[in-house]
């Protein structure tokens, strides 16, 4: 409580509180006359006539808003400083679309062996997730989504065009806890030949791990035993340049798709043809963070093929001409 003030009931200062006094009266009397004697000087309104009530509500709106914005002032005086809001803006993605990732950097498998993250940024696009091995319940439930969303591609395969890398974010995590980690999704990558080149778990040092997470823009902050963190998914090029950022624990298989087509330039798949058409009709949304049908593209190729077809009708109308002549 600020020093020196003098203060009334509820909380309001005491100036206020005398401020509010002649609004009240005002407004109980308006009300219930029979509810107070009105203060000396507090003209009372004439009941059951038209300016009477216009009166009554005037009044009653007056206490209204004095209530809503009085009161709020002397209640933010006494505000808690909440130590959550200084983590939830700590952690988030600074996107760095067209950035690349160090391939340099160092590693470790989940079998302890060391690697370089270029090892498997190569041959396709892939799909980048930063987690943790140790985490209690959302890191294992987005992995989980994300197989069953890859899964669900049409015409793109995990064993033969794109690859899933995840990285641990914990320094401390250890290749037991990755393995243990690995297995449960390896368990449902029933048909892949080698799950473990397709979907590495990886470890590294903070030195390692910063590299990678700067580069990507991905900003979390430890919590006791655990780690605060973004839920987003970086689309890597065959080359390991960033080309998209896939936000959320679930993604959409179409979104997937069309993040890997547009990561490998629509060469990838089973139709580079139709992944080209795909490309053309529809872009990323970087407000609804989704892929949606390019209006201005869909027109285009509205109007060309109108021109074809009006172009068809005017060469057989043509043709029929010289016939019958």
């Amino acid at each position: 409580m600020p020093h020196g003030a003098q203060w009334a009931r509820g909380g309001i200062p005491l100036r206020y509180a005398c401020d509010l006094r002649p609004l009240a009266a005002i407004a109980l009397d308006a009300i219930s006359p029979s509810l107070h004697r009105p203060l000396r000087g507090t003209p009372r309104c004439a009941h059951g006539t038209g300016r009477g009530k216009l009166f009554r509500f005037v009044a009653i709106a007056i206490l209204a808003l004095v209530w809503t914005t009085v009161l709020p002032r002397s209640s933010d005086a006494h505000a808690v400083h909440d130590p959550q809001d200084d983590i939830l803006e700590s952690i988030g993605v600074d996107e760095n679309l067209g950035g690349a990732v160090p391939l340099d950097a160092v590693f470790r498998d989940q079998n302890g062996e060391e690697v370089r993250l270029g090892d498997y940024v190569r041959g396709g696009p892939v799909l980048l997730t930063l987690n943790y091995y140790t985490c209690p319940m959302l890191c294992p439930l987005m992995l989980r989504t994300l197989l069953e969303s890859a899964r669900g591609i049409k015409g793109i395969d995990l064993d033969r065009d794109f690859r899933i890398v995840t990285v641990s974010i914990n320094p401390d995590d250890s290749p037991e806890v990755a393995r243990a980690r690995a297995r449960e999704i390896y368990d449902g990558m029933e048909g892949t030949g080698d799950p473990a080149s397709r979907w590495p778990f990886l470890l590294g040092d903070e030195k390692a791990i910063g590299a990678l997470t700067g580069a990507v823009g991905f900003r979390y902050r430890k919590v006791g035993n655990e780690y605060a963190h973004p839920d987003v998914v970086v689309v890597l090029t065959p080359g390991g340049k960033i080309s998209r950022y896939l936000y959320g624990i679930e993604q959409d298989p179409v979104d997937l798709k069309l993040a890997l087509i547009e990561a490998a330039g629509g060469n990838i798949g089973e139709s580079i043809t139709m992944n080209r058409v795909l490309l053309f009709c529809f872009q990323y949304d970087p407000v609804g963070k989704k892929y949606a049908l390019f209006a201005r593209n869909i027109m285009k190729a509205g109007g060309v093929l109108t021109l074809v077809l009006l172009g068809s009708l005017l060469l057989v109308l043509w043709k029929r001409g010289r016939t019958t002549s």
